[in-house]
């Protein structure tokens, strides 16, 4: 049996895969397994999958057509043999001691998951990655320490994703903790997170990051404008599975509909303009649903939130008219959809002639300037102790 089991659920994927890879079969933990689950790639994907499990035995291809993310993962979890599983998107990379790191840790604590904190990258013309570190727990009142999931509800505010840490798979089969198996890469992964959480004993979330999470990848699903009700539809899922377990659901529910929530809030603003209408009038009557079933908690949204919460529910046009008509159409993803265009527009003015010149005339101006502070400071430095010593 593997130490860790690695999930690499792959789809036309063909020019982040190589490094995607590379990061996985270098790792320092050597007793890994690898199970690709090439899921109908129309690229290069599978020749490159193939080419790897022909020089590494720890590696394993299932070839299938396409049926889906939540499929796709399926299929490798329940091929998976590891005490633990991880899972890598294809696009993303992973630092060959990630995996290392986390077994020994998830080991010493005897946990059901372990998470690291991780970067967002996006990569420039000329190759360098732009970074943006994302911390898992921005009030750090849960780092580094276990903590029981099942009876935290609050760690729902945690950042949603399943690829930043490894779990034990014993503890995956018990609660028989899989993916929705919705058509296409659909969100799946919000559900097979929200049941980690809610069934888990013993966790912990460390403040390092170890997983690099690609950004730049424009057929990135949650780039597709076409994705309309699929959140949606996942959150029901959810809902259905948590409500088997009338306790974990009495716990979880008003984290569950505040979750519900703000990944609507994230699809009005990704979907295009034209679907906006019809689904701020669905998103009015599932808020309306969960206020009158009792499963909202008003008291763990803010002010601002909740004053939108009743103008959504009591007057759905206004707040389309308000709230969302006033939209930019600009493919919102993930609170960073203009990134890429003042990026570009930056380096091209970085290379132009009078950005160059300019920097030139300004050099000898700007050295002058720092060395005139740095002789004011010692100055009045020496002047506060004359003060002192008088």
């Amino acid at each position: 049996m593997a130490k860790v089991s690695i999930i690499v659920p792959t789809y036309n994927v063909e020019p982040y895969l190589v490094e995607c890879m590379e990061s996985i079969v270098n790792q320092t933990l050597e007793d890994i397994e690898v199970i690709c689950i090439n899921d109908g790639s129309t690229d290069g994907s599978l020749a490159i999958l193939q080419r790897y499990a022909e020089k590494d035995g720890r590696i394993t291809v299932v070839d299938k057509e396409n049926g889906g993310y939540g499929m796709g993962m399926n299929i490798g979890l329940d091929r998976a043999s590891g005490e633990y599983i991880g899972i890598v998107e294809p696009d993303d990379f992973v630092p060959v001691n990630m995996f290392g790191d986390l077994y020994k840790k998830a080991k010493e604590n005897d946990l059901d998951f372990i998470k690291a904190d991780f970067y967002r990258f996006e990569r420039a013309e000329n190759g360098d990655m732009v970074l943006t570190y994302n911390h898992l727990d921005r009030t750090n009142g849960h780092y580094n320490k276990v903590f029981d999931p099942s009876h935290t509800p609050e760690a729902i505010r945690f950042i949603m994703n399943t690829w930043c840490g490894i779990y034990r798979r014993d503890f995956l089969e018990k609660f028989k903790i899989r993916h929705n198996e919705t058509p296409g890469a659909s969100f799946q992964d919000n559900g097979f997170w929200f049941q980690t959480f809610a069934f888990a004993k013993r966790a912990m979330i460390i403040d390092k990051p170890y997983y690099m999470n690609r950004r730049d990848n424009p057929n990135s699903s949650v780039k597709n404008m076409q994705k309309i009700y699929c959140i949606n539809v996942e959150y029901d899922h959810i809902r259905d599975v948590l409500m088997e377990h009338p306790d974990t659901w009495r716990r979880f529910k008003g984290y569950y509909t505040l979750k519900r929530f703000h990944n609507a809030l994230t699809t009005i603003r990704r979907i295009d303009v034209a679907f906006r209408p019809d689904y701020v009038n669905r998103f009015s009557k599932e808020m309306k649903r969960a206020r009158d079933l009792g499963e909202m908690d008003e008291s763990l949204f803010t002010p601002a939130e909740r004053d939108n919460i009743n103008l959504l529910i009591g007057r759905p046009a206004l707040y389309y008219k308000l709230k969302v008509a006033t939209l930019k159409d600009d493919n919102y993803a993930d609170g960073n959809s203009n990134f890429k265009q003042m990026r570009d527009e930056l380096n091209k003015i970085k290379k132009s002639k009078s950005y160059r010149l300019g920097r030139a005339i300004m050099y000898i101006p700007v050295r002058l300037k720092r060395l005139a502070k740095r002789v004011y400071r010692k100055i009045n430095k020496m002047r506060k102790g004359y003060k002192n010593n008088g």
